[in-house]
């Protein structure tokens, strides 16, 4: 049985899609007969705070579905204080130098990226001509950044460029989430191995409800990180109600403000719900007409994860971020599009939108293209030839 180390920022109890999409890859090839360790961070995602039960711990051995998790301690932080977000990256990477000076490390790993510090301190550290390094990289940092306005073109831009271009040159293999990292990365690197590898999800969906479309507005439900990237507080200043009720689901740094809108706005059709666990969201999910996947600015190399997870759900979905993201709803005809950050087309949009396309046979038909184009099973199998 081959050894497999996957060092990721995030991992379960943590929500969210970069958690999902750690914890289904350390699961599938534990089912492929492969012997999987992961190093992690204490949990403390989105709330940057340590979780109740692993305060005061420096390192947390357990073993879960036969898989060893090694969390390690960092200084938590969600702050908004570049310097202490800083600090808390350079936290976790002196605890992992110090995990691999005492511990025995597999010839095989698998390092997320981003963070890109973090990612740099794995490729710089474990660099060896026995040990094969796969470099998972799920957005294109700094240049994601940038786009998202974090970074400027400065001194300490071009650094973590070429931070990012040494974690390419080092990594054996590179596996890409989207076609536009792809091209990225092959245009710096061209005799890299880089491989598409989706964040296709791995679970078993619930019954779709056969019922008709709700009677009078359309329920329109987002679920998932209520940060700024996502901007749903825009989302909620920006919406025509009258032909719709927008339901949350969530936690992240726009909560508070998004309860007090709420709260200010109590004539709105705006319910939030809170957080519930994934299996629960599931099911809640199914209850809406229709599911929105927002991005305030398009981010190249970004695609959100959300869409092959609601379309395996079998949700009619309004994508609202550009890009690669537009192209595979379009493509697939998974729902409606609307130019990022145009509210304006976005509500023409929604005031257009005929009610016969949200039945259960076209519910059924997303859910059927989804578990055949979207094979998290099938995508791992050929993922097995790089490893």
């Amino acid at each position: 049985m081959k050894d497999i180390l996957i060092i990721t920022s995030y991992f379960p109890p943590e929500i969210g899609a970069a958690s999902n999409r750690m914890f289904h890859l350390a699961k599938g090839l534990q089912t492929l007969d492969y012997k999987v360790s992961v190093i992690t961070p204490m949990p403390n995602y989105p709330t940057g705070k340590i979780f109740q039960e692993y305060k005061g711990k420096f390192k947390y051995k357990r073993v879960e579905n036969k898989i060893t998790i090694y969390r390690l301690w960092f200084y938590a932080s969600n702050s908004k204080n570049k310097f202490l977000r800083l600090f808390a990256m350079f936290s976790y990477s002196f605890s992992l130098i110090w995990f691999f000076m005492w511990n025995k490390i597999p010839e095989t790993v698998i390092v997320q990226s981003p963070p890109l510090l973090v990612a740099f301190t794995n490729m710089f550290f474990l660099r060896s001509k026995k040990r094969k390094l796969i470099l998972n990289v799920s957005d294109l940092w700094p240049m994601a950044g940038l786009e998202l306005g974090a970074f400027k073109k400065n001194l300490s831009y071009r650094m973590l460029e070429k931070i990012e271009r040494f974690n390419y040159r080092n990594a054996d293999v590179v596996l890409g989430q989207s076609e536009e990292i792809i091209t990225h990365i092959s245009t710096l690197y061209p005799d890299t191995i880089i491989q598409l590898y989706r964040n296709y999800p791995d679970f078993e969906p619930p019954k779709i409800i056969d019922k008709l479309p709700s009677e009078g507005k359309i329920t329109l439900v987002y679920a998932g990180l209520l940060g700024m990237a996502q901007g749903i507080y825009k989302l909620c200043e920006q919406l025509d109600y009258s032909r719709l009720e927008f339901h949350i689901y969530g936690n992240g740094a726009e909560k508070s403000k998004i309860e007090n809108f709420i709260v200010k706005n109590p004539e709105l059709p705006i319910t939030y719900h809170g957080e519930v666990t994934r299996d629960e969201l599931h099911k809640e999910l199914l209850k809406y007409d229709i599911t929105v996947i927002p991005l305030f600015n398009r981010i190249y190399g970004s695609v959100p994860s959300k869409i092959f997870e609601y379309a395996r759900l079998g949700l009619p979905m309004l994508y609202f971020g550009g890009g690669e993201g537009e192209d595979l709803v379009k493509t697939y005809n998974l729902g409606w599009t609307a130019p990022a950050g145009n509210y304006q087309a976005l509500n023409e949009l929604i005031a257009t939108i005929d009610k016969q396309y949200l039945t259960f046979e076209n519910k059924q038909r997303i859910r059927t293209l989804a578990l055949e184009q979207f094979d998290f099973n099938k995508q791992l199998k050929e993922l097995k030839l790089y490893i």
